[in-house]
């Protein structure tokens, strides 16, 4: 049923997501519940983001390059 010499998509993003998740979601509300620390939750905050962002581009950048399997079967077989 499958074919056993498939090549793997490389679609797993999750790393990727869960680093933008951090990015803009999850250090974003943790700077707003340290309002009383000010310029170190600022800069910390801002750090964080900053960092899971450019994580997440260099995961994106190297696990989208993807090999899909060919759909059309080699000549000589399937005729």
């Amino acid at each position: 049923m499958f074919e056993s010499q498939q090549k793997s998509t490389g679609t797993s993003y999750t790393t990727t997501a869960t680093l933008l998740t951090v990015a803009f979601i999850v250090s974003p509300a943790v700077l707003i519940m340290s309002r009383p620390f000010g310029h170190v939750a600022l800069g910390f905050a801002i750090g964080c983001s900053a960092i899971c962002a450019a994580l997440a581009w260099v995961n994106w950048r190297k696990s989208s390059r993807l090999s899909v399997p060919m759909v059309e079967t080699p000549e000589g077989k399937g005729k």
